[in-house]
């Protein structure tokens, strides 16, 4: 007998207040390339490469040694500050990146900490690559819509910096063109930081609604994108298979959607706005192109902030509303993807 998940749809959960923060540190892809000028010549390729396949001009990074917990702090004030929610209605703090300032304890309890959250407020990490925000989002709309907690925070931040210098280092040490081509999605990251307060419509009456959301997964492709901490490397190292990752994520996002529709009653021509997860200009256009999707719905944010992971799409999603480019009461579709293969997509009316 085959059971079906239930259903992921809310009526009573909020985005009462969003927040990020992003580095002042730009650099290039030229400049990234430019570091790599002996591999580059003993390989016999031409700078320009990157972005010419990327579409990355620049992304930003927090200075060496910034810990998460710190940017992730600063934007779960900044959005508590706007959501109007008490701090003792916080019942859940989730800090939810690939980035953690260690492994025990949880950089959510030095946030905790930094923010004075009452001690009632359960915190954790959850850590799922590029999608642990949207997962977050989910696990605490969840635990709000049942009544079991007001309102929550969910906060992430990531800093590309120290898997770009080890990916450098690495190469420059051992490089090949079949080595490079597998590097060359950790030349893609950025940094950021974002920040979600999600509470009880009653909280905040105005806020935009999350309606629902909907997961698949393709864990096949596991091998397809893995990272970890290499002996002898100052950082974490990646190797990604991007032409096999870019089909098979945009095959589990093709099902996804069709499923999305179905869940949350929706039709593409109902959907206003798209905030997509940002890897690269091919991924995204491959994307839309297959989702039937106007590119002109979309708001791209990865030519000039490169691939944020976790941070990404809460980051191009706040960013969106401020520039005006998402307009009040409008239905707006979230599309996540994350290595492993998992896709999440969100469904908000502002």
């Amino acid at each position: 007998m085959g059971y079906r998940v239930a259903l992921m749809r809310f009526r009573n959960v909020v985005v009462a207040g969003m927040a990020h923060v992003l580095p002042d540190e730009s650099v290039t892809s030229s400049q990234i390339e430019q570091r790599l000028a002996a591999l580059y010549d003993r390989l016999g390729l031409r700078e320009g490469r990157l972005e010419l396949m990327t579409g990355i001009r620049e992304r930003r990074f927090f200075a060496a040694g910034t810990r998460p917990s710190s940017v992730a702090a600063r934007a779960g004030r900044a959005a508590m500050s706007s959501s109007g929610v008490e701090r003792d209605r916080i019942g859940l703090l989730v800090h939810a990146s690939v980035c953690r300032d260690f492994l025990e304890p949880s950089t959510a309890s030095v946030v905790h900490h930094a923010l004075e959250l009452p001690a009632s407020a359960q915190a954790y990490d959850l850590s799922n690559a590029c999608l642990g925000f949207a997962n977050a989002v989910t696990l605490a709309a969840s635990q709000i819509e049942c009544g079991a907690i007001p309102a929550a925070l969910i906060v992430a931040a990531e800093n590309g910096r120290a898997l770009v210098d080890a990916t450098i280092e690495e190469l420059l040490a051992r490089g090949t063109k079949q080595s490079l081509k597998q590097a060359f999605a950790s030349l893609t990251i950025g940094a950021g930081g974002a920040a979600w307060v999600l509470a009880q419509r009653s909280l905040a009456p105005g806020a935009p609604s999350l309606l629902g959301s909907t997961a698949m997964a393709d864990t096949t492709a596991v091998e397809l994108c893995q990272g970890d901490h290499a002996f002898g490397t100052a950082g974490p190292l990646m190797q990604t298979d991007s032409e096999g990752l870019l089909h098979a994520g945009n095959a589990l996002a093709a099902r996804t959607f069709e499923r999305f529709l179905e869940e949350q009653q929706w039709t593409r021509a109902m959907i206003q706005r798209v905030i997509t997860h940002q890897v690269g200009v091919a991924h995204r256009r491959l994307l839309l192109d297959t989702l039937r999707l106007d590119k002109a719905l979309d708001y791209p944010t990865v030519e000039r902030l490169g691939n944020m992971g976790s941070v990404s799409l809460p980051l191009s999603f706040h960013e969106a509303l401020e520039r005006g480019f998402v307009g009040s009461g409008e239905r707006v579709a979230l599309l996540g993807i994350g290595s492993g293969l998992h896709c999440m997509m969100l469904a908000i009316q502002t």
